[in-house]
């Protein structure tokens, strides 16, 4: 019956993670055109991720009244009214404007986000919602893994021929139309055994106040932060340690992302033969060690370490996700999901935070901030396996 409803969620997915990986590409492509440093580079990722803070739950809400399809045909609209704004940004060459044209496209992604994790989450049985939606994110995945090579190829090459941004125009103009032509074939597509029909009166706050759900929304923080500040600084990490271009570097970020894919993948099989919470505590603590080797390390042992951080963050999410909205009531999980999404803001203080660190310290001595994000993550699997959230 949501065989439709569940592949339209898989390309959706696709497209959110193509566009949010390849900002990986645009912080060292516009560092270079408008010499910026590390924290000025940042501010690609905050305002971003900041639109997630902002809008997630005035979306929610918006989802509320009009429901998860037309909310998603929004999402895809304001996405590429996003992109088409990158435009006057290269033509008066501001780096404010290119901050504020992500900004809009981030919001388009945000609604998409808000509408697409719990339409999978409520598609079939609750135990095997983590599988599920480690599903969707696995094509979500396959965009990051896509996008960086796309990045190098048409954004970062233009670096060699031009002082000024125009290697942006085409790729997201290109964008632009793919989301334009989802959103019209979505909004045709009949998903209206989706819709939840339940109602909840409950408040904000009063959702707030589950534990799980709280601990949940300081994950989503934590996670996205730290995977997002890897992944912004990876280019110029692996710069720093091999003397090498940012289009060579570039393809290390899509195997980054591309451990990911892999992971996720897999995990739709070991989150079913084992504890969600399990899976979550081991790849974070695992994390943390391939980060902690790569800071001690140099040449292949600290790129190849660091990298593999991102077949840890595989079924982060999902789990997380699906971990903060376990035991909520019926019709409460759009208010959860507009919180959970809120804190995907991680990936705009994280990434910030680790620019300002790398500019004082250095960017090997910057990456001890994921270290600490990836510690809760471990304790946070570690008390839903005890069972001691109440």
């Amino acid at each position: 019956m949501y065989k439709k409803a569940l592949t339209s969620l898989t390309i959706l997915f696709f497209m959110m993670g193509f566009i949010t990986c390849l900002n990986d590409i645009l912080v060292p492509y516009l560092k270079a055109i408008f010499s910026l440093s590390y924290s000025q580079a940042a501010l690609v990722q905050f305002c971003f991720f900041a639109a997630y803070g902002l809008t997630s739950i005035p979306f929610s809400k918006l989802i509320e009244r009009v429901g998860y399809q037309k909310g998603m045909v929004i999402g895809f609209t304001l996405a590429a009214l996003g992109c088409l704004l990158f435009y006057p940004a290269v033509v008066l060459h501001t780096y404010p404007l290119f901050l504020a044209a992500l900004f809009v496209l981030a919001s388009g992604i945000v609604l998409l986000q808000v509408a697409a994790n719990p339409c999978v989450s409520v598609i079939g049985p609750k135990e095997t919602a983590s599988s599920r939606l480690t599903m969707a994110q696995a094509f979500n995945s396959l965009g990051t893994f896509i996008a960086p090579l796309f990045g190098a190829y048409f954004i970062l090459s233009a670096l060699t021929n031009s002082s000024h941004a125009e290697g942006v125009v085409y790729p997201y103009f290109f964008i632009a139309a793919v989301l334009i032509l989802i959103a019209l074939v979505l909004s045709r597509i009949n998903l209206t055994g989706l819709e939840s029909t339940s109602t909840d009166e409950t408040g904000w706050l009063q959702v707030l106040k589950e534990k799980g759900l709280l601990l949940g929304v300081i994950g989503i923080f934590a996670y996205v932060g730290a995977e997002v500040a890897i992944g912004s600084f990876l280019v110029n990490y692996v710069m720093d340690i091999s003397q090498v271009t940012e289009t060579q570097a570039a393809p290390l970020v899509a195997f980054y992302w591309g451990g990911a894919m892999v992971g996720r993948f897999l995990g739709i099989f070991t989150l079913k033969a084992f504890a969600p919470a399990r899976v979550l505590m081991t790849h974070a603590l695992l994390a943390v060690i391939f980060i902690l080797i790569s800071m001690q390390s140099t040449g292949t042992l600290a790129i190849g370490s660091m990298v593999l951080v991102g077949l840890c963050n595989s079924i982060m999410f999902p789990t997380i996700f699906t971990l903060g909205i376990k035991g909520l009531q019926a019709g409460q999980e759009k208010k959860a999901s507009g919180l959970l999404a809120t804190a995907i803001l991680g990936g705009a203080i994280v990434p910030l935070l680790t620019g300002l660190l790398a500019d004082r310290l250095g960017l090997h001595q910057a990456f001890i901030l994921p270290v600490i994000c990836y510690v809760y993550i471990a304790w946070l699997g570690f008390k839903n396996l005890t069972n001691r959230i109440a």
